[in-house]
This record gives C-alpha cells, sequence and structure tokens, in this order.
C-alpha cells in the first residue's frame, strides 16, 4: 500500500503577544487565515491524514486545529506529540518509525529547522531550493509519496509531490 506524509510547519505566529515562553506564542491573524485556507485546499485536494502527529506548542496546537475545522477533519485524528518541539531529524524519524503506525497517509505539524531537515532528508535531490531560500515558510505543506514501511527512511527515501505555501492559496 503506497504511503504519504504531509509535512506542515505550523503557521505564523505572533511574536509581540507578550507570551511568556516560545512554546506559548500564539497565532497572528495572517497565521489564523492561513491554515484554515490550507485546510480547505486539504480538503477539495483530497488529501485528508488517517493520522496528525503536532507539536503541543501553542502556534502548532492552533495550526492543527483550525486546518482539522476547514478539512472536516476529526480533532481525534490528532496525536499531540511533545517529541516534535525542538526535533532533531533523528527523533522525527524514530516518531514516525514508532507512531505512523499502518496509516497510510500521515501528517506531520511542527517546527523549522527539524521539518525542513526531514523534508530535504527525505526528498534529497527531488527538492529545489525556492529563489527565497525557504523551504517551509509558515504554514507550508510538503506533500511526499513515502516507501512502503515508515521504520526504513533513508535519504533519497521519499518522492516530493508537491510544495505548497500560502501564497499560492490567496486569489
Amino acid at each position: 500500500m503506497p504511503r504519504e506524509l504531509l509535512i506542515l510547519r505550523h503557521a505564523k505566529s505572533d511574536w509581540g503577544s507578550g507570551a511568556p515562553t516560545d512554546f506559548d506564542r500564539s497565532l497572528a491573524l495572517r497565521g489564523r487565515k492561513d491554515a484554515k485556507a490550507m485546510g480547505r485546499w486539504l480538503r477539495h485536494q483530497a488529501l485528508i491524514p488517517g493520522l496528525i502527529l503536532a507539536s503541543p506548542a501553542r502556534r502548532a496546537q492552533q495550526t492543527a486545529l483550525r486546518l482539522c475545522r476547514a478539512a472536516r477533519i476529526p480533532e481525534t485524528t490528532i496525536v499531540w506529540a511533545p517529541a516534535i518541539y525542538e526535533a532533531s531529524l533523528s527523533t522525527l524519524l524514530h516518531l514516525l518509525a514508532s507512531d505512523a503506525g499502518g496509516h497510510p497517509r500521515v501528517m506531520l505539524v511542527g517546527h523549522n529547522p527539524g521539518l525542513e531537515q526531514l523534508l530535504l532528508h527525505l526528498a534529497g535531490e527531488t527538492v529545489t531550493r525556492p529563489a527565497d531560500g525557504k523551504f517551509l515558510p509558515t504554514t507550508a505543506l510538503a506533500w511526499l509519496e513515502m516507501p512502503e514501511e515508515w521504520h526504513d527512511l533513508p535519504r533519497g527515501s521519499a518522492t516530493l509531490r508537491s510544495l505548497t505555501r500560502p501564497r499560492d492559496l490567496r486569489p
């Protein structure tokens, strides 16, 4: 059975929110709109994940929940995975190997630099550097075709199907 991975960086956060820590930062207005737009795009593309592994940081939580509402994905699909916050590449690979299970399509919602490292590791040469140099700006979604097994993900083992940014969804 073919597998797919959706890698979503959290939406734009509000640096001026007065949050006591980085972990507590919430979404900015643009981030709230972009998360909703990405959810609608997922629904229209019929890219509904069976499992969403998401960072519990406030901005990632808000992103995942807004996306789910817009895409009509049950919130019970989300598993809050503390390891995603400030995760290294090896942590993200381990998380996929241990938690993705039998799901044919999984979404990770988290943070850079870990998500970009994961994208570059998995897709290898199939990723072209964007003009601005940012592979995963806020609310960007990478859609990858994955190998049969989640536990064996060497460099270049996936194929990038698309990289969608919120600006691609704006009229």
